[in-house]
């Protein structure tokens, strides 16, 4: 495989890739708050509706790391352009599903094809653009995967209440038919061995087993209470059996379908630590903060999408800078300053209280676009660095889906963790009041206007509203300090952070 490769319209051809990266990046969130108009016109519960969420995090997350498999058996190309005319294809039929059966089955299908777009999406992006331009391309689509999740929630939300909810599926269709024509038009003279791998079918199906019912045991814990259903018990177990197997089986197999060697590559490696613990902390403020705007400040939805809109303002504006000038400095550092500035806005937001105003809520996520700006291009080209062009398509699908893993179980443990430090101060500050306290007594009935229950109930309002936000200020101070940890990480890595000499070359 040549990495000399030069589309004849190398803007069309990143316009084409960035466009169906956006839009598949953007499916991840966009159904989130339409779930509950689309239970509705379902005829379903609430509690149902959450699964058209998961079947499609569930297949994407098998998909994932067999994006190296099927890149060697097809060629990166064709790959890529199926999967985005089957993603469109999958996307009319969400929007044209008559039950949640259906509608779920074709969200499942749509996350099986979505898995590989976004790694292949970086393998190309580095073969076609040349070696002192690849920090530009990582840098554009570093500026879609932040933008594009924070534009979903608002768009999602839009679309709903102004047109009807199978809309925010049929958008897809027009954006995937020409994401497909373009890339497919623009790198047809692209050559690209392939090979016929044997299909490893033990590790296929303990991959499918395992990782799908770990999916499964993240999304509907906290539904579920965790282990004290047996349904989340039992799923733990197969999971668990699952991914031993799988392991093992990986490490031993002579071709593996997915290919764990990598890891012998000390900055892929680091880098790929750092991205999935740092992936999972952003995580936990894109999920938090909006939740403890409505829950907490009474904001809607819309609302509480323009607050936390900023955090999209500075990548976009430095994505050009960033692109073109960070290869000069070192990249660790570069990193360490993200960490920094992420860091910093999570202490902010341990302060935070239950008066504070929508421009401190909004300053607060543009100062953390900074360190977002930063943040993703250094680390895809550290953790990409060290690896061989034929590696770079398996090494981006794995390092992705270990992030999308990092990101399921952050939503997981951070809202467990804000729901139970939620109660444990609910508890600590509801134990002074009691009816035998003369002075709770007074206090009230008098708020209760001569009713002592009526008073009890706008006091116990007010406590769990508190309760809510000191568990808020908790998980936040925790956050910056592992932001502030993943510096340390972050320097495992060692240069060249450049791209290798030679052909087979193809890394950062």
């Amino acid at each position: 495989m040549t990495t000399h490769f030069r589309p004849p319209n190398l803007a069309l051809a990143t316009i084409g890739l960035s466009l169906a990266t956006f839009m598949q990046v953007l499916d991840t969130t966009i159904a989130n708050v339409s779930l509950p108009t689309i239970a509705g016109n379902l005829g379903v519960s609430n509690n149902q509706s959450t699964w058209v969420i998961t079947s499609f995090a569930v297949s994407m997350a098998i998909s994932l790391p067999l994006t190296g498999f099927l890149t060697r058996r097809f060629g990166e190309v064709k790959l890529f352009t199926a999967c985005t005319l089957l993603f469109a294809l999958t996307s009319f039929m969400c929007g044209v599903s008559q039950s949640m059966g259906m509608l779920i089955l074709f969200r499942a299908l749509q996350g099986a094809v979505a898995g590989p777009m976004y790694p292949i999406t970086q393998s190309l992006l580095i073969g076609i653009y040349p070696p002192a331009k690849r920090g530009m391309a990582l840098a554009l689509l570093a500026m879609v995967t932040v933008v594009a999740p924070i534009a979903g929630p608002i768009l999602g939300g839009w679309i709903t209440d102004n047109y009807s909810w199978p809309w925010i599926f049929f958008i897809n269709v027009p954006i995937g038919i020409f994401a497909s024509m373009v890339v497919a038009n623009q790198l047809r003279a692209k050559v690209e061995k392939t090979e016929r791998p044997k299909i490893d079918y033990v590790g296929l199906i303990t991959l499918i087993i395992g990782v799908g019912a770990l999916q499964i045991v993240l999304d509907k814990g906290n539904d579920e209470d965790w282990f004290n259903s047996t349904f989340i018990i039992v799923t733990s177990i197969v999971s668990a059996i699952g991914i031993a197997v799988f392991l093992i089986w990986e490490l031993t197999d002579k071709d593996p379908i997915v290919d764990l060697r990598l890891f012998r590559h000390r900055n892929f490696t680091a880098g790929t630590i750092a991205l999935v613990l740092a992936y999972a902390a952003f995580f936990a403020i894109g999920l938090l903060v909006p939740l403890w705007l409505q829950r907490n400040l009474g904001y809607t939805s819309t609302w509480a999408g323009f607050a936390t809109a900023p955090i999209g303002v500075l990548p976009v504006l430095l994505t050009f800078f960033v692109g073109k000038y960070a290869t000069r400095v070192d990249l660790r550092l570069l990193a360490s300053a993200a960490f920094i500035v992420m860091g910093a806005t999570c202490f902010m937001r341990a302060d935070f209280f239950i008066g504070i105003d929508f421009y401190h809520v909004a300053m607060v996520q543009l100062w953390q676009g900074l360190g977002v700006a930063l943040f993703f291009m250094p680390i895809l080209t550290i953790l990409l660095s060290d690896l061989q062009q034929n590696e770079i398509a398996s090494g981006s699908g794995l390092a992705t889906f270990l992030r999308t893993l990092g990101g399921s179980f952050s939503a997981s443990i951070t809202t467990l963790l804000w729901e139970r430090r939620a109660v444990a101060h609910h508890e600590q500050l509801a134990e002074h009041i009691t009816v035998f306290d003369p002075t709770a007594q007074s206090a009230l009935s008098h708020l209760g206007q001569g009713d002592t229950q009526v008073g009890a109930g706008i006091v116990n309002g007010m406590i769990t509203q508190q309760g809510y936000q000191i568990a808020f200020n908790e998980v936040f101070h925790m956050l910056g300090w592992i932001f502030l940890a993943l510096v340390l990480v972050i320097w495992l890595a060692r240069p060249p952070f450049t791209a290798k000499a030679g052909p087979a070359s193809g890394g950062h």
